[in-house]
């Protein structure tokens, strides 16, 4: 766009009263003009790049995230900003979270991808947390573009959040400078501030305020539990939708460590750096901190009293979520790709056990077994404690891959592995064509079908509708599942065994000898 036009909207936005502006060029937000480009998919705008907070650097180092500075002319949002500071991704993560960008710690930005003609469409929105293990990530990678699920009738939006040692940093001057005696969860700031930007903005791109999802996978789907958790987000969303990750048990990610640990972590941190006082870690230079951070692990969100109040499962036990109807589930072989050491439980009895269910050749299932159990009790705490449905689905499809697919471990045994499911929720398969992926017919149908029951959930707060499988709420005296495989059909729940081993290992009673001592 030349200059001049450029200063004519400008001043035709303080002039003219609350001007409506069409969709696919120029949309008003609260801190001014911007300029979107079309979309890879006929009828789709995008906007790119678009700040939603101040840069987190200097003295807004592990800060909450403050408001951005208004801009006087109209800004292009014609390209994504950098992705979050982290380390480098293994050689196999473009399968989980795609191409990544440039980094920076100017990091908070979000897109936006919107079919909308006018203001007055108020589409359903969807606005997704990427996952990562709160260490990696990033909202701009073209796995989680909106292209092709916008065109469903949905206003998709993605973003960046602070990861690692500069999003999860706890320490016990942070705490007394906060003003909430609390430190550590920049993160989920973050992404309460995003949330907030879509409350008050995106009914300027078709989309409805008042219909708002948020979906997410792996630490993305721990996110969205906080999310539901946090007494920050009251009111900023009515559907909330994980995906092979949540905040519920000593196993899941999110909300595990209170915030005494955090600090002694985070004072450990700046000793080993020399760092005497706060004000010099702020003053040291970003990579530092991000190569130090390597024999440093911060962790995921925190407990501590002022974002999360309580542990999650708690929360949603005593019915204090932000209570919404959720859609959530996992996949049949998550160990295969996520991979962890079996865990230390609390007693003998139960560490027997676990070597029972899962001999040395089958130690990969634990991992699914966690998130199933995960999975299952966010369902069944939301049904129990909170006024609306869940849904749960099972994906146990197995993807097929291009012949020249590099993964970590052996690609023959990854199965339907830990964040197979999001290409076909954001109906994304186009994207990998250039890779020669051997898609079958099934596998567009599957993308068509579960990127639908996406957007009706989005919608209506219940994923069925026309030419859809009928998918029943959870009931947790028979549950069922929508199995996502070769074809997709309405499951009981499996691994059911496996489920209340894992109820004990969660939240194991108190035995008799206990109890004495």
């Amino acid at each position: 766009m030349k200059l001049w036009w450029r200063f004519l909207l400008a001043f035709a936005v303080l002039v003219v009263p609350s001007p409506v502006w069409a969709i696919d060029q120029v949309v008003r937000i609260d801190s001014g003009l911007v300029e979107g480009v079309p979309a890879l998919t006929s009828g789709v705008t995008a906007f790119e790049g678009i700040p939603y907070a101040a840069a987190p650097v200097g003295d807004l180092r592990w800060k909450p995230p403050q408001p951005v500075e208004p801009w006087p002319v109209p800004r292009n949002a014609d390209r994504f900003a950098p992705s979050c500071l982290q380390p480098p991704p293994s050689a196999s993560s473009w399968a989980f979270f795609g191409d990544y960008e440039a980094q920076s710690e100017d990091c908070l930005y979000l897109n936006v991808w919107t079919p909308a003609k006018s203001p007055q469409d108020r589409l359903p929105v969807l606005v997704w947390i990427h996952g990562g293990g709160f260490v990696l990530g990033s909202g701009t990678t073209r796995l989680h573009h909106g292209d092709n699920l916008a065109p469903k009738g949905v206003v998709v939006v993605t973003f960046n959040y602070r990861l690692g040692v500069f999003g999860f940093f706890a320490h016990p001057e942070l705490t007394k400078e906060s003003g909430h005696h609390a430190s550590g969860n920049y993160g989920l700031m973050d992404q309460v501030a995003a949330l907030q930007w879509v409350r008050r903005n995106i009914a300027a791109f078709g989309g409805d305020p008042n219909r708002v999802a948020i979906f997410g996978e792996s630490a993305g789907g721990g996110s969205v539990s906080d999310m539901q958790a946090t007494p920050l987000a009251k009111g900023l969303f009515q559907r909330a939708i994980g995906e092979s990750g949540g905040s519920f048990g000593r196993f899941g990610p999110g909300g595990g460590r209170r915030l005494p640990e955090a600090e002694q972590i985070g004072q450990k941190f700046a000793q080993a750096l020399g760092a005497s006082s706060l004000a010099d870690l702020r003053c040291r230079p970003a990579e530092q901190l991000l190569r130090a951070a390597g024999g440093f692990s911060p962790g995921g969100p925190i407990t501590d009293g002022y974002v999360l109040p309580e542990d999650v499962y708690s929360i949603f036990a005593e019915g204090k979520q932000n209570d919404v109807p959720v859609l959530v589930g996992s996949n049949a072989d998550e160990g295969t790709a996520l991979r962890r050491p079996p865990p230390t439980l609390g007693t003998p009895e139960l560490q027997a056990e676990l070597a029972r269910l899962y001999p040395p050749d089958q130690e990969e299932k634990i991992m699914s077994a966690i998130m199933l159990w995960t999975m299952r009790t966010w369902a069944r705490l939301e049904t129990k404690t909170g006024a609306h449905k869940a849904y749960e689905y099972y994906f146990s499809y197995h993807s097929p891959f291009p012949a020249d697919a590099k993964f970590e471990p052996d690609v023959t045994h990854f199965g339907a592995f830990h964040g197979a499911e999001i290409i076909y929720v954001f109906n994304n398969l186009a994207i990998r064509k250039s890779r020669n992926w051997p898609w079958q017919a099934w596998d567009w149908k599957l993308a068509d079908i579960m990127s639908s029951y996406w957007v009706n959930f989005a919608a209506n707060g219940d994923p069925n509708g026309p030419g859809l499988p009928a998918w029943p709420a959870y009931i947790d005296s028979q549950p069922q599942v929508m199995n996502f495989g070769d074809k997709a059909q309405v499951i009981p729940l499996p691994r059911t065994t496996e489920l209340e081993f894992w109820d004990k290992a969660n939240h194991p009673q108190p035995t008799a000898t206990s109890v004495a001592k």
